[in-house]
């Protein structure tokens, strides 16, 4: 039988840990799978301070690592010589990077079959950092993952394998991470299966889509302001696209012009005959708040003040009274 194929796993957060499980599953469960998982490349730990004590955060694709007693590097410069070497001795074949900030050549080229990455959307859609939020923020019906070889451009590279998830109009970006995460993992599997037997094909995304193209940028706090001059589909999913984290956020201010930070999780549409000024924020402050718009009523569900959990507006307005507030 010829020798398996050695793969390092690069990734950090809960979205690269399904993949990883995948793999090491698939290879324990079937002799003759063709390759073998000899390494992980992890984010280092973090400490943090709680009630005067320190303690040590760990990325959640080490645990798992660990669990499954996988060797483990965690630089902190990629470019470090000790890495460097490090990473080399472990003589991969094939590389895989899952939520990985972005690599040098010198890594990602090390490899004789090359590096790819999990993608969550369908290239070249949503090039860039959050996929996931955009694409609901967008409205969008459809979106996917893909794996891709790695080149200079970020996220530009050669697509080997996409595979389709519908957006729900329900769905919130939490919602779609976990179903991406889930359909990731086999797709991670399923092109490592086809590198391994010859047959993977790589596409240049060029001749795959041509159209406009929609960017993911990083988002960052001012990213989740709400905007309450657009519509309420618009509006709603803005909320549901930044739900449940980083989540949107507006402010209320009351009549001495003092400011409250509001973020909000869910919210309803009311599509109807509107009879207040836009952006009016119309409640009985016993069970309903809701945001007058151009096109109808967008109905606070779950809101979370400040020092406080998200929580049931209804539930909220037990003890806090939106009279006199308006939106800044």
């Amino acid at each position: 039988m010829a020798e398996k194929i050695r793969i390092v796993y690069i990734g950090t957060p809960d979205f690269a840990v399904e993949p990883l499980r995948r793999l090491c599953e698939n290879e324990k469960s079937v002799a003759d799978c063709g390759y073998t998982v000899v390494g992980v490349v992890t984010m280092p730990d973090r400490i943090i301070t709680r009630r005067g004590s320190n303690q040590v955060l760990m990325s959640p694709v080490k645990e798992y690592a660990l669990s499954m007693g996988l060797p483990l590097l965690q630089p902190e410069s990629l470019k470090d010589a000790a890495f460097i070497e490090a990473l080399a001795a472990w003589k991969a074949d094939l590389q895989i990077v899952v939520a990985f900030r972005m690599l040098p050549e010198m890594v990602w080229n090390m490899p004789r079959l090359g590096t790819f990455n999990l993608h969550a959307s369908l290239l070249p859609q949503y090039r860039g950092a959050a996929p996931i939020n955009w694409a609901i923020i967008n409205g969008d019906k459809v979106s996917g993952v893909t794996t891709f070889f790695l080149k200079h451009e970020i996220d530009t590279g050669d697509v080997i394998m996409q595979r389709e998830v519908e957006i729900t109009e329900a769905e919130n970006a939490g919602t779609l991470h976990d179903k991406l995460m889930l359909v990731g993992g086999e797709t991670v599997v399923d092109t490592v299966l086809s590198i391994v037997k010859g047959s993977a094909i790589a596409r240049a995304q060029s001749t795959i889509f041509d159209g406009e193209l929609r960017p993911a940028p990083k988002i960052f706090r001012d990213t989740c302001r709400i905007d309450w001059s657009r519509c309420c589909t618009e509006v709603y999913n803005f909320v549901r696209g930044l739900s449940p984290y980083p989540a949107a956020w507006t402010e209320l201010t009351d009549a001495s012009g003092n400011i409250t930070t509001i973020k909000i999780y869910e919210t309803r549409k009311e599509i109807c005959d509107v009879q207040h000024p836009q952006g009016t924020l119309v409640t009985d402050n016993k069970t309903f708040v809701k945001v007058a718009l151009s096109d109808g009523y967008l109905h606070i569900v779950s809101c979370q003040l400040p020092g406080r959990k998200c929580m049931p507006v209804a539930d909220l307005l037990r003890g806090f009274s939106f009279e006199g507030l308006s939106l800044a």
